[in-house]
């Protein structure tokens, strides 16, 4: 499809604007419900879990080794290990399950 590209970038800029003006513009009192106060509290957390979980499973030679270094992820950021070594022992556990599969 072709067209112009200013155009696509004036839209996306416009879109991005109105994104980040309109709450500013429309809501002037403080927000009170609880419902939507946690509701706006996770959507940044949501967001990035929807970003990032399917680049886990896809970006691997197989979708099996995806799934254990999700696993092994999860299970050692629950645990309280921090970001180098959950990255570096789910790199591991995606090179043994390559290896092994």
């Amino acid at each position: 499809m072709k067209g112009n590209i200013y155009v696509y970038i004036i839209i996306m800029a416009a879109v991005t604007y109105l994104i980040r003006v309109l709450p500013l513009t429309l809501i002037r009192k403080e927000i009170k419900n609880k419902t939507i106060k946690s509701f706006l509290y996770y959507v940044p957390y949501v967001t990035l879990a929807v970003m990032t979980f399917p680049a886990i499973i896809e970006a691997t030679g197989s979708i099996w080794s995806g799934v254990v270094a999700l696993v092994v992820g999860v299970a050692l950021a629950y645990f309280g290990a921090g970001l180098p070594i959950v990255a570096a022992l789910s790199c591991l556990a995606v090179l043994f399950t390559e290896l092994i599969f």
